[in-house]
């Protein structure tokens, strides 16, 4: 009997802890459907977004911005979640010293996240909306230069 009740609270425990850390991951795998490659083309030139799974905790971003053969924005993200906190960390080429900008999980819904950082200069938040399998809306915004400003990009998945 005595040994009966220490294989089931071992038991117990394993079961508990796998839960747990499974748990623990439910936050990035909200944003699983921002996996892949998607594209925002427009007549000021075309928004790129990759993202690549790194492991259960972690999702790899770049994002950059093209005007005819130009590069004219840069940004490696890190979207990663520590026990029960999602971050989403931006390192934009020849910003900040290139140092990262660490932006925090603030709203989490089913089709929705939203990262914060008040303390950032431009931007603010940065919103990923999904709307569709092939189709997210992703927007910054902010106070810039003093005034209120926003910026909407309706991406594409590519095949």
């Amino acid at each position: 009997m005595k040994n009966t009740i220490v294989v089931s609270l071992i038991v117990l425990s394993f079961v508990a802890c796998k839960d747990a850390s499974a748990g623990e991951k439910d936050k990035i795998n909200q944003a699983k459907d921002l996996l892949g490659n998607w594209e925002n083309k427009s007549a000021d030139g075309t928004l790129t977004e990759s993202w690549t799974k790194v492991n259960d905790s972690t999702y790899h971003g770049s994002s950059y911005f093209i005007k005819n053969k130009d590069t004219l924005h840069f940004e490696a993200i890190t979207l990663q979640q520590k026990a029960e906190e999602l971050t989403y960390q931006s390192i934009t080429k020849g910003q900040k010293n290139d140092k990262p900008v660490t932006f925090n999980l603030k709203v989490l819904e089913e089709k929705q996240l939203v990262f914060e950082n008040l303390k950032n200069d431009y931007p603010q938040k940065i919103i990923y909306k999904q709307l569709s399998k092939n189709n997210v809306i992703l927007e910054i915004s902010g106070i810039q230069h003093g005034k209120p400003s926003a910026e909407k990009y309706t991406m594409v998945k590519l095949k």
